[in-house]
């Protein structure tokens, strides 16, 4: 085991009975008074160190919470700097909504918990000006703050106050000090993860090469609003319209945020359900830089949070334990995971079938990169690849959004064929299986 800090954010709704929303929302403008003379003042070439000293004498905020708010903004033009290269844009110099206020547990905002289980919230919305009420939240957030009340491994830190779905929220922050995560010498169970634009499919092996099960988490609204998404910023750019910046953008980045902290969860719920098991993803740094498919399959591509998802991924999963290592993704769509085989040629994959050109092996094209992600984990941990002749069938889950983009989704559970030693098909029917799915693995025979 190794030991790792852990943060987590918990969500709290506003029961306010002293002072007013009004309070909140004047310390959120002051937040952004602050943020837009933290932009004005690097753009004028200020130093960093000048520009947190200026602000905070002249805020109406306690400096401490003024030294949080000149951090989160200057904290942006960072990652701005760090990937302007990839065409990131610069943060906009004036935002006219309202900025969260980010402050510290014991001064800017604090937090008392109560013998019946209720926990009461004082919050400086300004200097002299406090609001104090009631949290209200799920029960799991109340208990892991509990926790971390209790608990000297924890620790209550930083907390914003934000306006979100009509109501004032409070989201607080929570750390484990010494967070107990498997090293990767102790894992049982190999767990490969290929990202796709409209899915993700992870495949389970253990150290023998032994497929221990598989699936594959479709998640194709997200692909859907994001073109949706993208066609009304052109149409408005076209019509000389700026809102876009501010409104369109802010509803796909909250739309994709959502879908994928969803999916995530239940990737992590399915891998627990393994023994020691380790996570392994491609290593994307490279990627960008990588991909040159046309100007429209370019936009695409580079414009997917696939790095955002293997995050969430990776945290979610770092909370129950498991660690998370990745490999060099070169040719893991294109290569037979047959071990006696290995024939790697891009014309072996077209959509969402692989159909091996050398040796005639057929599956979901998704599922089996997930499986050459783990063959190639173990190459690098123990210099060879266990033989592996045929793959399991495939479940696939489909997360479909039940109306327009951030509504509320279903799920849904579809099989889909895979093949075996003798080449029948997992299901009685394949033609009735491509029909729900459109990503069959047909029959092979040998």
């Amino acid at each position: 085991m190794q030991s790792s800090k852990l943060t987590q954010t918990l969500s709290f709704g506003l029961d306010i009975h002293t002072g007013s929303g009004d309070d909140l929302q004047t310390g959120c403008l002051e937040a952004r008074r602050i943020r837009n003379e933290t932009n004005r003042l690097d753009r004028q070439g200020w130093d960093w160190n000048d520009i947190k000293s200026t602000v905070v004498d002249n805020a109406d905020h306690v400096n401490n919470t003024t030294q949080l708010i000149v951090d989160k903004a200057l904290g942006e033009l960072d990652t701005y700097h760090d990937n302007k290269d990839d065409g990131w844009g610069r943060p906009y110099p004036y935002i006219d909504e309202s900025y969260p206020m980010v402050m510290n547990h014991g001064e800017g905002y604090r937090l008392f918990l109560e013998n019946d289980g209720t926990v009461r919230f004082r919050i400086t919305a300004t200097r002299g000006t406090h609001v104090k009420g009631e949290l209200r939240g799920s029960p799991d957030h109340f208990n892991r703050l509990q926790t971390a009340f209790n608990d000297n491994e924890w620790r209550v830190g930083t907390a914003e106050v934000v306006h979100k779905h009509d109501e004032w929220r409070l989201h607080v922050t929570v750390t484990h000090k010494y967070h107990r995560v498997t090293t990767k010498a102790d894992t049982e169970t190999i767990v490969g993860v290929d990202v796709n634009e409209d899915c993700i499919a992870l495949a389970a092996m253990s150290r023998n090469g032994s497929v221990k099960d598989s699936v594959v988490f479709e998640y194709l609204s997200v692909k859907e609003q994001r073109h949706e998404f993208f066609t009304k910023r052109k149409r408005m750019q076209k019509a000389k319209q700026t809102a876009f910046e501010t409104v369109i953008q802010t509803e796909e980045r909250d739309y994709v945020h959502d879908r994928l902290h969803k999916v995530s969860r239940e990737v992590v719920d399915w891998i627990s359900q393994f023994t020691d098991p380790v996570i392994v993803f491609e290593d994307l740094k490279d990627m960008r830089e990588s991909i040159d498919y046309g100007t429209r399959m370019n936009r695409r591509l580079h414009s997917l949070p696939f790095a955002a998802l293997q995050e969430m991924v990776s945290y979610k999963a770092a909370w129950e334990g498991i660690p998370s290592d990745d490999v060099d993704p070169e040719y893991t769509s294109q290569r037979c995971p047959r071990t006696e085989c290995q024939h790697t040629e891009r014309a072996n994959r077209r959509k969402k079938r692989f159909t091996c050109r050398e040796c005639g092996f057929q599956d979901h094209a998704d599922r089996k990169a997930a499986v050459c992600v783990v063959q190639e984990w173990l190459n690098e941990q123990y210099g060879n690849v266990p033989s592996l002749e045929t793959l399991p069938r495939v479940r696939t889950v489909r997360r479909a959004a039940s109306g327009r983009g951030g509504a509320t989704d279903s799920h849904g559970h579809d099989l889909c064929s895979g093949v075996d030693r003798h080449g029948t098909s997992a299901q009685d029917s394949s033609t009735q299986a491509r029909e729900e799915l459109n990503s069959v693995a047909s029959a092979v025979p040998e």
